[in-house]
């Protein structure tokens, strides 16, 4: 069996550390010893890039998977080292880590092909996640790359957009005493490109998104892999979701041959005070589930797709999350399902699923949207994806 392919592994996913700190080796060698003593990882260390370089373009069965790298090293800094990495179409995959808010560096590091990163001081929990989850890309990656070569029809192809559009979206939800979030993505049959996503913020604030890509297939699944990528970098180095949606938008317009362009809502959470700030590039406006079930929309702000003008502006809106409310994020695919009579859904009736009865936790209140959804839709096939985020803020 192939590595990094299937259910199980032949042999430990094959990692090069690249950082000057003498001590890396030993701290790295002790905090994921399980992991090595498993069979799991097998690392190898340089102490800059031009070491770096030597080691992967030395002969080596097996090859490294993948890289981590800091981004300040002498010699040959990180963004030069996945510089020439690019240059030689390399298919081992960068993890890079930069300092809290370095936000140009870790935007270069994106455009350069790395595919995650993790903060300084390292959290080696966070790595060790991290390190899985860049795995999985790879594993996925590869099997659609192999599948590639093999695909005679439509089907195939929109199997493997299907597998790529699940593989970047997050595994495992924060938890705290404060709130309970839950997040699920429903693809159709004809693939399109919505996601979700949340990013982990200073002062355990909290940066949730969903969006939606314009375009089907492969086309669609790998733009909108991009866009995810931009988010994440842009969002750890902004507070401001304005700022976040502007500088995605500036980003994803320098570099868009096929005009593509994606709506999403972007809102920052505070756990302690409840409040919501939010950004939106034309998509549907999150609904607010009282106590007493009853829904509301947040307050309409103005902002347009993202992706088609450089110059566009996001304003920002700001509401609080009382204790027992309910916030849902969702994408247009749960409005716009319909009938065998080819009515939709519409906002009016998503705004009742709730009456009377509200919703005890985060994932009952997707759980009630989408059997809603299913109830109207009489068991037609979806236009598009369904994708819903849920948070809810815990009972004082």
């Amino acid at each position: 069996m192939d590595r990094l392919s299937g259910d199980e592994r032949s042999a430990p996913t094959q990692i090069l550390v690249v950082d000057d700190e003498p001590d890396i080796e030993l701290l790295m060698r002790q905090k994921m010893r399980r992991q090595i003593r498993k069979g799991r990882y097998a690392f190898d260390f340089a102490l800059n890039g031009i070491e770096a370089l030597e080691k992967l373009n030395a002969p080596r069965d097996p090859p490294f998977d993948m890289l981590v790298t800091d981004i300040n090293m002498p010699k040959m800094n990180g963004l030069e080292l996945l510089g020439e990495i690019a240059k030689r179409n390399a298919e081992v995959k960068a993890i890079v880590v930069s300092a809290y808010g370095d936000m140009d560096n870790i935007r270069t590091a994106m455009n350069l092909g790395a595919v995650d990163f993790v903060t300084k001081p390292v959290d080696f929990e966070d790595l060790e996640t991290t390190i899985a989850r860049t795995e999985e890309h790879i594993r996925t990656w590869r099997d659609a790359m192999h599948s590639r070569d093999r695909l005679r029809a439509l089907e195939n192809e929109l199997d493997m957009a299907r597998t790529l559009q699940q593989s970047i979206l997050p595994g495992e939800m924060p938890t705290s005493h404060r709130y309970e979030i839950e997040a699920h993505m429903t693809p159709m049959r004809e693939i399109g490109g919505d996601f979700f996503d949340i990013v982990k913020l200073e002062n355990e604030h909290l940066g949730t998104a969903v969006a939606d890509v314009s375009g089907k297939g492969i086309p669609a699944a790998l733009f909108m892999m991009g866009a995810r990528s931009v988010l994440k970098g842009t969002a750890i180095g902004a507070n401001e979701p304005g700022t976040v949606l502007a500088e995605m938008n500036q980003i994803i317009e320098q570099d868009n041959p096929n005009t593509m362009f994606l709506t999403l809502v972007y809102m920052v959470y505070n756990p302690r005070t409840g409040e919501m700030r939010y950004a939106n590039g034309g998509h549907p406006s999150p609904m607010v589930v009282g106590g007493d079930g009853t829904c509301s929309e947040l307050a309409p702000v103005q902002g347009v797709a993202v992706g088609l003008d450089a110059n566009a502006a996001f304003e920002e809106g700001t509401a609080t999350l009382e204790p027992g409310e309910t916030v849902v994020l969702y994408s247009d695919g749960v409005v716009q399902a319909k009938n065998a009579a080819g009515e939709a859904f519409g906002t009016e009736r998503l705004k009742h699923v709730f009456e009377g009865r509200p919703p005890a936790g985060a994932g009952e209140a997707i759980r009630r949207i989408e059997e809603a959804v299913a109830a109207f839709s009489e068991g037609r096939e979806h236009d598009d994806d369904l994708t819903i985020l849920a948070l809810r803020r815990r009972p004082a």
